[in-house]
């Protein structure tokens, strides 16, 4: 791993070569990454790199953090980064198949998945914003078990379309067919015959995503 000296050269390469005919210096680097210039000052005196400033640095600037740190070219990484999928898991959360559950929370785990067995799963390469819940209840039998895992695409929204959607209410967290009727109100709608619907006020139903994949609890 290359020393504070190092990265902030790196940095200033970076910045020179949108500054043409500049030289660039330390104030120039400590302005960029939004640290006061004393502070600066006595970061580098002490060797202390600012590795919140530089990686938020990186984001904005699409640059590989580990080739400002590692001297790792990007190029190294995309094979196996593009092996697998990010999603998050909300471990201790549960969709009710029955009655209401926890809403969403920022108790959840960033695991990567298996590119391949995600396409799998979902039928179609993954993309977008997918999180992975726990069903609790046989409302949904026999389409989705208890203690099954289904994958959430929070972009799809739209419940006038055909399918499952993860529904929040004031009682929790659903996972329903959902239906608008005429009158205006929401109908959550079981496939276990032994359910019936539930009916609420538009006001009360928030779709949080629609369920793309499940695999069930073995």
């Amino acid at each position: 791993m290359v020393d504070f000296q190092e990265v902030i050269e790196r940095l200033k390469d970076i910045l020179s070569s949108k500054k043409i005919g500049r030289k660039v210096y330390d104030k120039d680097v400590a302005a960029e990454l939004g640290i006061a210039q004393a502070t600066f000052a006595t970061m580098k005196k002490r060797g202390s790199i600012p590795y919140r400033e530089i990686m938020e640095f990186c984001a904005r600037k699409k640059i590989s953090i580990n080739w400002l740190f590692f001297d790792q070219p990007a190029e190294m990484l995309i094979e196996e980064t593009d092996k697998f999928f990010r999603l998050r898991y909300f471990a201790d959360l549960r969709a009710s198949a029955g009655g209401g559950a926890e809403v969403f929370d920022e108790n959840y785990e960033t695991i990567d998945v298996d590119r391949t067995l995600m396409q799998s799963i979902l039928g179609q390469n993954p993309s977008g914003e997918i999180e992975a819940i726990h069903v609790e209840g046989e409302s949904m039998e026999p389409t989705l078990r208890d203690g099954s895992i289904v994958f959430i695409d929070r972009r799809q929204t739209d419940a006038s379309k055909e399918g499952i959607y993860i529904a929040s209410t004031p009682n929790g967290l659903f996972i329903k067919r959902i239906r608008r009727r005429a009158d205006g109100a929401v109908e959550l709608i079981s496939d276990n015959p032994l359910y019936p619907p539930e009916i609420l006020l538009p006001e009360q139903v928030t779709i949080v995503g629609r369920v793309v994949g499940s695999v069930e609890r073995l």
